[in-house]
């Protein structure tokens, strides 16, 4: 039994050979335009209210705003900064800290009467519990004391 005559672009008529490559370079086109289509799309739907940082800004700005105090809202905008960040090293506080300053300073009317909670973002502030003194009863006090950032040495 003989092998089946397959014509191959090499070994075909011209005008099968010119199809084929019609062929190929149209599914080259749609290709590309298919890959560059869903490359695009994620980044139109972000915009700049998408980044890690303007969520971590909407997230504290609102908790302020409804009466949290801040180390409640910056440990819950922290955690949503952290947890949402493409970078393959953990975010630090202070970076953090800044992707949030940015986020409020560049689109301020979003964050309405967010600028003065910014300032507590860069107080570092250390609970320090009072135990009650002897035969009082109730509950210990608590304060809170500014201590001196260790990493720039203030």
């Amino acid at each position: 039994m003989l092998p089946r005559f397959r014509p191959t672009p090499s070994n075909a008529r011209p005008d099968q050979a010119q199809t084929a490559k019609r062929r190929r370079q149209a599914l080259a086109l749609v290709s590309a335009a298919a890959l560059g289509l869903a490359c695009a799309a994620p980044l139109r739907a972000q915009g700049a209210d998408a980044t890690p940082g303007a969520k971590g800004a909407q997230v504290y700005c609102y908790m302020r705003n409804n009466g949290n105090i801040h180390e409640v809202s910056w440990a819950a905008a922290y955690a949503l900064i952290k947890r949402q960040s493409a970078s393959m090293f953990k975010t630090s506080p202070e970076h953090a800290a800044v992707m949030i300053t940015e986020a409020v300073v560049q689109n301020p009317g979003s964050y309405p009467d967010c600028g003065r909670y910014l300032g507590d973002l860069y107080t570092r502030r250390m609970v320090v519990v009072n135990p009650a003194p002897a035969g009082v009863s109730g509950s210990a006090g608590t304060s809170s004391v500014p201590i001196r950032s260790e990493r720039y040495g203030n």
